[in-house]
């Protein structure tokens, strides 16, 4: 009877601990966030430094580079505040899983096509 009990109690303890845990949108959409900047700036980065190398005059990209930088930080705050405030009963509700991938969609379209809209852009304009 001992043994068995300790089995049944085994049992649970391992699948309690390998219970996969609901998502967490406030989390979710914070990491997205903090890697979007990343890949923003690097991205920012790495276009701005192409176009330098390909004659764009002055210190002007530079100076672009920095307010572009700036700039996206409030847009990101925006996408995270909107998560950050739900409540425990709403963070891991899956009916908001298509809302929390539009804006997943929409953070990354903004991180990985502004730096190349940007700098095409103004080397259009110059």
């Amino acid at each position: 009877m001992g043994k068995a009990i300790d089995d049944r109690a085994y049992r649970h303890a391992n699948a309690v601990a390998h219970r996969p845990r609901a998502k967490d949108w406030r989390k979710s959409m914070s990491d997205n966030v903090a890697l979007a900047l990343i890949v923003y700036t690097a991205l920012q980065i790495f276009v701005t430094t192409k176009a330098l190398s390909e004659g764009m005059p002055s210190i002007l990209p530079y100076l672009l580079l920095v307010l572009l930088v700036g700039a996206i930080i409030p847009a990101c705050r925006w996408f995270e505040k909107r998560w950050k405030d739900l409540d425990d009963a709403h963070a891991a509700d899956p009916a908001l899983t298509g809302d929390f991938r539009r804006d997943q969609a929409m953070l990354w379209s903004l991180a990985i096509g502004l730096p190349f809209a940007i700098t095409y852009g103004f080397k259009a304009i110059v």
